[in-house]
């Protein structure tokens, strides 16, 4: 904090409304919440709801974060409502030259061959230099294909690095994302920078499955002139197979815990000892008792009686 105690800066929690919370997630919205209260930082919750949208799951989500102990300061904030936002960041790179229009479709960039840098399904930079002709004949193919170009950035790096408070420095390719679809949505990474930045969220906690993209977001943050956060990802939650965690895998959500006679701070306690913190009954109790050099480093696999 600040000497007058003032929060700086802030963490958040940003779930896609496609269902309810299951644990895996649960325990990532506390571990994201506790290290954004144990550094003086504000917390913000922010729904994703560009995509895969269920009715009524947006607000089962809210209930469910509060049942197990979180709070958040500001408003909630709805993705969706933040479109002026995308767009200005979408001119902004326009007018530095670092956008292009992409006439690819999703088979042919899987099929193209990846330059030697590159990750596997990374994007090769096939329409990134085509002449006036080669793009009216690209408009052209999209216009009886009924739809509109993608608009891709054009990266200024082959690869970034990152901060991670448990991975360390971590650097991974960066190639020419896709800044809003052919459907005319705004990407995920596109919009997840120009939020995070628009609420001060300098701590981005979140699964390590996003890991790699890390450096995609915060080139794109630096690209757009936006602080670039410090990243904290933190182990899935898996199912005793191995696969990540799922509706599929049977009683996992809160609300199937409480319907087979647990509580909320049944579900916390679980969550607690897969932190190596046994006796948890809310998230303030992680709070005042993880270490978060003690994170476990493997993911967490999730047994559930039935």
């Amino acid at each position: 904090m600040s000497p007058g105690g003032a929060i700086q800066g802030a963490g958040r929690y940003a779930p896609s409304p496609s269902g309810d919370l299951h644990l895996g997630n649960l325990r990532t919205a506390i571990l994201a919440w506790a290290l954004a209260r144990r550094t003086g930082r504000a917390f913000r919750l922010r729904i994703e709801d560009l995509d895969r949208v269920r009715p009524g799951a947006a607000e089962r989500q809210l209930e469910d974060l509060a049942a197990i102990g979180l709070d958040w300061d500001g408003p909630v904030v709805l993705q969706s409502e933040r479109e002026a936002a995308h767009d200005a960041a979408i001119a902004r790179l326009t007018d530095l030259g670092l956008v292009y229009e992409c006439f690819c479709t999703r088979r042919e960039i899987l099929e193209a061959p990846s330059a030697p840098h590159a990750p596997p399904g990374a994007y090769p930079g096939t329409c990134r230099d085509l002449d006036d002709a080669a793009r009216e004949r690209g408009r052209a193919r999209m216009r009886e294909l009924r739809r509109e170009p993608a608009l891709r950035l054009r990266a200024e790096a082959h690869e970034w690095t990152v901060q991670d408070v448990f991975a360390g420095e971590v650097t991974a390719a960066v190639d020419d994302l896709v800044l809003r679809r052919g459907d005319g949505v705004v990407a995920y990474n596109l919009a997840v920078v120009v939020d995070d930045a628009a609420v001060g969220v300098d701590q981005v906690a979140r699964a390590d499955d996003l890991l790699t993209s890390a450096p995609r977001q915060a080139h794109l943050a630096h690209l757009l002139g936006l602080p670039e956060p410090v990243y904290a990802h933190v182990p899935l939650a898996v199912s005793p197979s191995g696969a990540r965690l799922a509706k599929r895998d049977g009683a996992v959500t809160l609300r199937d815990r409480l319907e087979r006679g647990e509580t909320a701070a049944d579900v916390v306690e679980r969550i607690g000892a897969s932190l190596g913190i046994p006796g948890c009954r809310s998230a303030r109790d992680v709070l005042e008792r993880w270490e978060p050099q003690t994170l476990p480093r493997e993911p967490w696999i999730v047994d559930l009686p039935a």
